[in-house]
């Protein structure tokens, strides 16, 4: 994250514009609505900006600039001239004084962006790209207008009226945020859109009246096999409600920053050979989480009942009486070999397919082979790196033809997916020559030969 947003009180506070045109003004109007005193110093000023100066209390310097305006002690500056140069002097100026400072597109004599604004006052979105693309910024913010009703500030403002009193009421701040979620959900906020306060005033009260700390919640959520847009709205959801997420090594980093914010986030990934937290200990951190009254997030790669472990989590949470979901998520096997351009089943190719696991809980792969020695079937094998080779060799051995086509998909629907073609005979001695690590997928059946007819990546 290259800026930090922050949203600033300027009400009474003196800002200072250097310029007189038309940008000075737009600018102006933006601080002025805020509530700021806004001067102006410039050789000359437009109409308009003298009236918007006089309107907020402050003051028009008609001179060039000079660093002595600065001693005012003005809470930020915008440079809205056409002079390149003068505005560079007063990002200078500025900046040797600690003063926030903005140069309007010029992003290297900024400390600070005016984003894109979204006003539903006094709820106020905004959108910045660090000045590297206001015009997107600008289509977003169209967007996110269309989606926050107007009714978004009467709301705001209406919370704002009960805080105190439900702060009072509810002393717990993870059970007060769910008191609002939960009152957000209601029928209370339609009135207050409609202007029924007297009706949503009554809600509230009774809400307040009728509230019961709520017990703690597991939620299993499938977070799929890397690519953030494969996640479903439920399980974004109940990420974003989440008190507590315990996520797996396969949770990719743009999956987890979707998480809400302000949640523990507890790692308990499991290399081969390296657990971080034993099952049972995992386990043990749901049951103990959901019993002081969280609502835990457990976040694993893929679908949490396809070789994710979640049966024995839910069995864990049945016996202790912990109130569960189950949101299922995309599995490597169909995400993975869609991101490929490999698909699983195809009418002239293959008319079933297989999920194995090739890391069982005694280490090497024992499977049955001669179960899976089909030509119109495909093989999906999940963690089955380590094993390739004796897989290979064995589905060789009973009686699997040497050049039946496999794939290997490493870190399958993210930037760096890489996917590496061979056959039984010769895909082993290719994974080190083409670096392919874990995670990888392993796809093994005459579809693969579709790959390069299919791809789209």
């Amino acid at each position: 994250m290259e800026i930090f947003p922050i949203s600033l009180k300027l009400q009474q506070q003196r800002c200072l514009i250097v310029g007189g045109g038309h940008i000075a003004y737009r600018k102006a109007s933006l601080l002025v609505k805020a509530g700021a005193i806004v001067d102006v110093i410039a050789p000359e000023i437009e109409p308009e900006l003298r009236q918007l100066v006089y309107k907020s209390m402050g003051q028009y310097i008609q001179a060039a600039f000079s660093e002595n305006i600065l001693a005012t002690g003005y809470r930020l500056v915008i440079a809205a001239t056409d002079n390149t140069a003068v505005n560079k002097s007063v990002f200078e100026q500025c900046e040797a004084r600690n003063i926030l400072v903005n140069s309007v597109d010029d992003i290297p004599n900024c400390r600070f962006m005016v984003p894109a604004i979204i006003d539903r006052s006094p709820l106020v979105i905004s959108v910045a790209s660090n000045g590297a693309s206001p015009v997107l910024s600008r289509q977003l913010r169209t967007q996110i207008e269309t989606i926050v009703p107007h009714g978004m500030g009467k709301l705001a403002e209406f919370s704002g009226l009960w805080r105190k009193q439900v702060k009072e009421k509810i002393s717990n701040p993870d059970e007060r945020r769910i008191f609002w979620e939960n009152l957000y959900a209601s029928p209370l906020k339609e009135q207050v859109f409609n202007d029924n306060l007297d009706v949503a005033n009554d809600l509230i009260q009774q809400a307040l009246t009728e509230w019961i700390a709520p017990k703690g919640e597991v939620y299993l959520v499938g977070a799929g096999p890397g690519d953030p847009e494969l996640l479903t709205l439920k399980a974004l959801r109940l990420m974003q409600q989440a008190d507590v997420v315990i996520y797996d090594r396969l949770v990719s980093a743009p999956i987890l920053e979707l998480c809400r914010r302000d949640a523990e986030k507890i790692y308990v990934g499991k290399a081969r050979s390296n657990h971080s937290v034993p099952q049972d200990g995992i386990n043990a951190l749901l049951v103990e989480y959901a019993q002081k009254g969280k609502r835990v997030c457990r976040l694993k790669g893929g679908d949490p009942f396809i070789f994710g472990r979640g049966g024995e989590e839910i069995q864990e949470l049945v016996e202790a009486s912990v109130t569960f979901q189950v949101v299922p998520g995309i599995t490597a096997a169909s995400g993975c070999s869609a991101y490929a351009g490999i698909p699983l089943t195809h009418r002239d190719y293959a008319q079933s397919v297989r999920f194995l696991t090739g890391h069982l809980k005694e280490g090497s792969p024992e499977l049955p082979w001669n179960e899976l020695v089909y030509e119109n079937q495909t093989l999906v094998l999940y963690m089955g790196l380590v094993g390739l080779e004796r897989i290979c060799e064995q589905l060789i051995a009973h009686g699997q033809r040497p050049t039946m086509p496999v794939a290997l998909i490493s870190k399958g629907t993210t930037p760096e997916q890489k996917v590496l073609v061979g056959t039984l005979a010769d895909i082993a001695a290719k994974v080190s020559e083409h670096h392919i690590v874990a995670p990888t997928l392993t796809i093994i059946g005459e579809v693969v030969s579709l790959r390069e007819q299919l791809q789209w990546l």
